[in-house]
Formats: structure tokens, sequence, C-alpha cells
């Protein structure tokens, strides 16, 4: 069994949150290309559950891994860092 410490973290953008207790969360990732030593950006969206529908879109929230909950979640929401700006 996985202690709550071992299982990964990430920190993302929520893009989508209409859906039913779910969030849409943009995890962006940069780093140094192998060969042109450029700076690269990805970006991964992520399904995570989101039992209280707290999060707005726009938000930065943080998300942890978890067993799955459905189809395409595999993370839940652990908590929100900052609300988006309303207005």
């Amino acid at each position: 069994m996985t202690s709550i410490e071992s299982r990964k973290k990430l920190t993302g953008k929520v893009l989508i949150s209409k859906m039913e207790k779910t969030a849409v969360v943009e995890v962006s990732r940069r780093f140094a290309h192998p060969l042109y030593k450029k700076y690269v950006t990805k970006t991964k969206k992520y399904y995570a559950h989101d039992p209280n529908n707290s999060c707005s879109s726009g938000d930065v929230v943080s998300i942890v891994e978890g067993k799955p909950t459905s189809r395409l979640k595999r993370w839940r929401v652990l908590s929100i860092i900052s609300q988006a700006k309303k207005g």
C-alpha cells in the first residue's frame, strides 16, 4: 500500500470545471531540449476528482494521484492554491 507522501503531486491551472465533481487541470513543465539547449514548455491535461465542486476556471490547484474514479480520472484535487480573479 502506498502512503500519501509517496504519491505524485502536481500543480496546475483549472481549464474547465463545468462537469459535475470533475475539473480539467493543465500542468505545464519547462525543460531544456537535449540537443538544442533551448527551453521548451510542454503542457498536459489531467482530469481530477473535485468532490465539493469548489474549483472554478482559472484557479491554481494542487492535485495528487489516486485510484481510478472513472475512465479518465486518476487524480484528486488536494487544495486550491489561488483563486481566479472575478470580473
